[in-house]
């Protein structure tokens, strides 16, 4: 959807779209960048808007490492028959992908360009949200971090709920626009609209990248 003006003056004339500051102590979480998601043949696959986020993920992960800022990763993991996975697993049959056993298990793993380093912590999940059953907020406090960048995908959905949850949680989120993605472009657009509008900061990766710069 496009960021039409009388919308947006819409939206601002209730009181949204108010700016946050980005604090001093950011972190870099990287939402299940998996190979689901950019190889052919997967029910997860997003084509091009996915490929753009991995290319916008790369550069923002590789300005991370230069700034020497904590880095989380998060993948996703169930049992056979997903019962750890509840109603969610239910919901979306996809996410068998990532069931123990699954026929394909090279869906599961890291996207080229976006595999962990050492020192840098992988957060395993069930649920869209990265911060929902997992000990992610409590390694967030536990290194100082007041803002964390959020690349990933996908934006309507894991991005969505973890940017959501992480404004919840205390911490100011940004949304990297070129470093997440999603299937369609409509649903990207509308979320990044209703992020910026209510929970998070979207910023350009050209901004984030200055931001990380002066640090």
């Amino acid at each position: 959807m496009a960021d039409d003006a009388g919308l947006t003056a819409n939206y601002r004339s209730a009181g949204y779209f108010t700016r946050l500051e980005l604090g001093t102590h950011p972190a870099l979480l990287i939402v299940d960048f998996v190979k689901a998601y950019l190889l052919e043949g997967s029910p997860l696959y997003g084509g091009e808007g996915i490929r753009r986020a991995q290319r916008g993920s790369i550069e923002l992960l590789a300005a991370a490492r230069r700034a020497a800022i904590p880095i989380f990763h998060t993948n996703l993991r169930y049992a056979p028959d997903g019962r750890d996975g509840g109603v969610f697993f239910r919901k979306v049959p996809a996410l068998s992908c990532f069931a123990e056993g699954a026929q394909h298990p090279e869906r599961a793993e890291f996207a080229h360009g976006l595999e962990p380093a050492a020192g840098e912590t992988v957060i395993t999940k069930q649920y869209a949200s990265a911060f929902f059953g997992t000990p992610l907020a409590d390694a967030l406090t536990a290194a100082r971090v007041d803002t964390v960048l959020i690349a990933g995908v996908s934006t309507s959905g894991c991005v969505r709920a973890t940017g959501i949850d992480c404004i919840q949680h205390g911490f100011i989120p940004v949304i990297v626009r070129d470093a997440v993605g999603d299937r369609a472009r409509e649903p990207h657009e509308a979320n990044l609209f209703d992020l910026q509008a209510k929970y998070a900061e979207v910023l350009a990766l050209s901004d984030v990248l200055r931001y990380l710069a002066a640090r």
